[in-house]
């Protein structure tokens, strides 16, 4: 299992601009979040999570790796979109994933291109495959390209963090910029917190 990759330079630095945020990463100590490095199976993994719980979406991702082994657009290809669906998702996540596969193997997506690209570049990129929004682009970006500073609005959880740990009522974009540029450029790293706080930790 390969996890996030951060370490006490990230954490000093968040908890010298952060008071509130230090109260808590020494609360919760390290967090071991593990990643996906391949780039078209992370993908597929996201769509899977889509507006679904985690514990709903790991059951459908270990019925995928029983089902197909390897996560790859070779594999998925050979299967038709019904044996894709019967893995336990919806039938428009399953048209999702076989198209964004033939549009890897056609090279019309040069999926291996977003390794090199700034963060801005590799959201447009992915925002334009049909299934794949912004939400969906920058957890591609945390949990398969460990980008350092991604904190997402569209992220609910994050957002519930933000106000569970500094005590909102309500927050607005405004507040929630404020602190995306406080955490800047080790955002990716207090998102990981923020996730631990919305849950009760």
């Amino acid at each position: 299992m390969e996890i996030f990759q951060y370490g006490q330079r990230e954490i000093e630095y968040l908890k010298k601009k952060d008071k509130k945020l230090a109260e808590a990463i020494d609360r919760i100590g390290f967090i071991t979040r593990e990643v996906i490095p391949d780039l078209f199976a992370a993908l597929v993994n996201s769509i899977v999570g889509q507006q679904i719980s985690m514990k709903a979406a790991d059951t459908v991702w270990a019925r995928m790796q029983e089902r197909f082994f390897e996560i790859t657009p070779e594999r998925i290809a050979l299967k038709t979109t019904e044996e894709v669906q019967q893995c336990g998702m919806t039938m428009k996540k399953a048209i999702y994933i076989k198209n964004i596969a033939d549009a890897v193997l056609s090279g019309e997506f040069k999926i291996t291109e977003l390794y090199e690209l700034p963060d801005d570049e590799v959201c447009k990129r992915l925002s334009a495959l049909n299934g794949i929004g912004v939400w969906t682009a920058q957890m591609l970006m945390t949990f398969c390209l460990q980008r350092p500073n991604i904190v997402s609005w569209d992220d609910l959880a994050i957002r519930r963090g933000m106000t569970i740990l500094y005590h909102h009522r309500k927050l607005d974009k405004a507040k929630f910029e404020k602190y995306r540029r406080r955490y800047s450029p080790y955002g990716t790293v207090a998102a990981l917190y923020l996730w631990e706080i919305s849950v009760g930790k």
